[in-house]
């Protein structure tokens, strides 16, 4: 079953969550239904492409009206692909908003539970974590690309998330659309960063190299870290194979925008 279902034209809501709690505002943006012009059309996110600043900023508001949390709620990290986490309140409001100057410095991971403010990371290609403990309302977002993974970013989420007072057995976590195994081909450089235990379950060696399931190795790193396998769901979802729907850096040769996986409660419906 697909969790991540088409709300409007230009998101993707984690369905089952916001049946669970209406006010929950979790998913990823497409890249359709914005104002960039090409290669970055038409919906990016990110600030940090040569992307008109203008048309980003129509992009996000976009967004913020479908969501009904304001952008100046929003907060966003610097994200340097490591495994630094930072818990925000109303304090960080607007970090990263609207430059990417005053973005979290050296931050891929956020939580919080305060209602009314934005965890955001960007995407095109890694791995997007989502957090959400329908008991506690901590929630959180990750952004782990290779060295991400393998530097055990879902695993140090979630022990921050269990810092704060959640129950593992209480957490659940998805696994958003990102680059499929089929298509992320990798050196030996990579491969090694991989324990040998799990090798099996997430390498297959192809004429080339070796071909990296990230899902499943962030998927066995929440197992490893206590996360129930009936709460953590995983996407159908490539980036690489979909181009209609989806920025890829890989595909597109690093010419391209960025998807926005984003998870807050608003204050109403």
């Amino acid at each position: 079953m697909e969790h991540f279902q088409k709300a409007e034209d230009s998101v993707l809501m984690i369905e089952k969550w916001v049946q669970m709690e209406p006010t929950l505002k979790v998913g990823f943006t497409t890249r359709s239904g914005g104002v960039s012009s090409s290669p970055f059309n038409s919906m990016n996110m990110g600030l940090h492409v040569a992307d008109n600043y203008d048309d980003v900023l129509t992009n996000r508001t976009v967004l913020s009206d479908i969501i009904n949390i304001p952008l100046d709620n929003w907060v966003m990290g610097e994200q340097v692909h490591g495994t630094d986490i930072v818990v925000i309140d109303q304090n960080h409001a607007g970090r990263g908003a609207r430059t990417d100057q005053d973005a979290l410095e050296g931050i891929d991971g956020i939580i919080t539970n305060h209602t009314n403010i934005l965890c955001t990371a960007f995407f095109a290609d890694c791995v997007p974590l989502f957090f959400f403990d329908p008991k506690t309302k901590w929630i959180g977002v990750a952004h782990a690309g290779w060295r991400g993974t393998v530097d055990q970013m879902a695993m140090k989420m979630v022990n921050k998330l269990i810092e704060v007072g959640v129950n593992t057995r209480d957490l659940m976590v998805a696994i958003g659309p990102c680059i499929s195994k089929l298509n992320y081909e990798v050196d030996d450089r990579v491969i090694s960063n991989v324990p040998d235990q799990l090798k099996e379950k997430v390498v297959t060696r192809n004429e080339h190299g070796f071909l990296l399931d990230l899902q499943q190795l962030n998927k066995e790193y929440l197992v490893e870290a206590g996360i129930l396998e009936e709460n953590i769901s995983v996407t159908n979802y490539c980036t690489y194979n979909d181009k209609e729907m989806f920025f890829s850096h890989r595909r597109d040769h690093g010419k391209t925008g960025r998807m926005l996986g984003f998870i807050g409660f608003s204050q109403e419906l």
